[in-house]
């Protein structure tokens, strides 16, 4: 992987942490909003997550979806959290699913 895709792979990850994290907290998951947490995901699944990290990372994001998914009547009492994970999970799901379809992808190929 290039030096220049590896670096571009980071700032996405860290600015879509930060962005998730904004929304969360001051505004509301907008369509806009959502669309530049996508896009952040995607960039940070095609550049950030190498072959050797995929089994880390799917596990990892799998845990945190699980965790909002079965954890809403509980976040639901804490509202900023739930607005603050609901935006993390925008921007992490495009990614785990382009890891995903990589591991997928390396498995058949071998």
């Amino acid at each position: 992987m290039a030096k220049g895709s590896s670096k571009i792979g980071g700032w996405a990850f860290i600015l879509g942490v930060v962005v998730a994290v904004l929304i969360g907290l001051f505004g509301n998951l907008s369509p806009l909003w959502l669309t530049i947490l996508v896009v952040l995901g995607l960039l940070v699944g095609f550049l950030n997550v190498t072959g050797a990290e995929s089994t880390d990372f799917l596990l990892a994001a799998v845990a945190l979806v699980i965790v909002v998914a079965f954890g809403r009547d509980v976040l639901s009492a804490v509202a900023l959290l739930g607005r603050v994970l609901e935006a993390m999970i925008a921007f992490v799901v495009p990614a785990t699913v382009v890891v995903a379809l990589k591991a997928i992808y390396s498995l058949a190929r071998s």
